[in-house]
């Protein structure tokens, strides 16, 4: 068994969106650091999600009406911002995953029917 690391994923610019809208709709509201926690353990790869890339997202998906954010005490009894999606953001969620579908398809189309 090799021990070398895998190397990290870096996200496509307008995918973090995807992936936070897609957890929260599969995992209920979280808050950010048990977000980024939860998709590094789910992703299996080194996703790492730092406060400089997760709190602008939350914060813009919070200014399109997308994710709706709420002070709750956390389970180490702590204030923490949990976030949740919206009716809005599900629908975004739907949309965002189809525009996605068709661009994975066209660039997996094009890796694969190489000319000879």
């Amino acid at each position: 068994m090799s021990s070398e690391k895998k190397p990290r994923v870096e996200i496509l610019q307008g995918t973090l969106d995807l992936i936070l809208l897609r957890a929260l709709a599969t995992m209920g509201p979280q808050h950010a650091y048990g977000l980024a926690t939860r998709l590094e353990q789910v992703t299996e790869h080194p996703l790492t999600l730092n406060q400089g890339t997760l709190y602008p997202a939350l914060v813009r998906l919070e200014q399109k009406g997308w994710i709706k954010g709420a002070w709750q005490k956390t389970e180490h009894n702590r204030e923490a911002k949990y976030y949740g999606i919206t009716r809005a953001g599900e629908r975004a969620l739907e949309k965002e995953t189809e525009k996605w579908r068709r661009l994975a398809g066209l660039v997996d189309k094009l890796l694969t029917d190489v000319p000879n």
